[in-house]
């Protein structure tokens, strides 16, 4: 039983690929990971759960530091690129996945507002014309929107990012659940600009012929490695094994593009679908501060700044 927090699509293929490699059922629930650690947290003492596969390792750290995950030493740790950022020191999460963070913004508002160009640095998603324009997520459900937040924190210092996100809460259109959607509904004209993961933004511009036009801030940006850990306690812990290996393997991360998810790998071998979602400014993003300060951050923020009523 595994909880997915990519999207879909891919989930789906990946359950389907293992299940035809290995010839056991896979039965899976995709969720934010916001969402997704709070059902595991709520269900510790009764695992329903066997492995957690994607989502920022903020999360994981989190959910670490909660005794939530179970330690396992995989053999295919030596596939890893940077066995040191890929990798819990203590081994209790491993990195599948590379993520960037972007800008969508839907051409046609660009073509109607001919003085408004597409954001180009965070200080431009305060500019007056992007006031009740953009779509993010709400960081308390989602790992897409906890990153853009806790990007901003280590740019500006906590001080001045708390003042900063203050007023780019104040210019959203909504908040919703998953980090994706933003680009979806920004490319159907719901709003002029999204804060999205750069391969979420390449999904709807490629696959569902959205739109949009992807920018990255020029002061840094942050990203998520996508984590994947077994949960303490699961009922299933050979198969979770499994596929613990399997997904640090160069044949599964090759898998990616086959269902539409565009994130980099983090194992050897396997060519990158879009090298230029990587070859932007990156932030040198602490994940194991964003991760211990997880809970505070995002309750100040849904008390202080924006709430969850609403949520799209």
């Amino acid at each position: 039983n595994i909880m997915v927090t990519p999207q879909e699509e891919w989930g789906q293929g990946m359950k389907q690929e293992f299940e035809a490699k290995y010839n056991i059922t896979v039965n899976y629930v995709r969720m934010s990971s916001g969402e997704a650690l709070a059902r595991i947290r709520a269900e510790k003492d009764n695992p329903q759960f066997d492995l957690w596969w994607g989502g920022p390792i903020d999360s994981f750290v989190a959910a670490k530091q909660e005794g939530l995950l179970e330690a396992y030493n995989s053999p295919n740790y030596k596939n890893l690129l940077d066995p040191v950022k890929y990798k819990d020191a203590e081994n209790y999460w491993v990195g599948i996945y590379v993520g960037t963070l972007g800008f969508c913004t839907n051409k046609d508002w660009l073509a109607a507002n001919p003085k408004a160009k597409a954001p180009a640095s965070w200080d431009d998603l305060l500019k007056p014309e992007f006031k009740g324009q953009i779509l993010v997520a709400h960081p308390s459900t989602s790992g897409t929107s906890y990153t853009a937040l806790a990007t901003v924190l280590q740019i500006r210092g906590e001080q001045k990012g708390w003042e900063y996100l203050k007023a780019y809460a104040s210019q959203v259109h909504q908040f919703t659940k998953s980090g994706a959607a933003p680009a979806k509904f920004v490319g159907q004209g719901e709003a002029a600009v999204g804060v999205v993961f750069s391969h979420d933004i390449v999904n709807e511009i490629e696959n569902n012929r959205l739109p949009l036009v992807l920018t990255f801030p020029k002061e840094g940006t942050g990203y998520e490695i996508g984590g994947m850990a077994i949960l303490k306690g699961g009922k299933h812990r050979d198969a979770a094994q499994l596929w613990f290996d399997w997904a640090i393997t160069a044949e599964a991360q090759a898998l990616g593009p086959k269902y539409k998810a565009y994130q980099a790998p983090t194992v050897k071998g396997v060519k990158l679908s879009h090298p230029e979602l990587l070859q932007v400014n990156l932030i040198k993003y602490d994940f194991q501060w964003a991760g211990k300060n997880k809970k505070a951050f995002i309750d100040k923020f849904t008390n202080e700044l924006a709430g969850t009523a609403n949520l799209k």
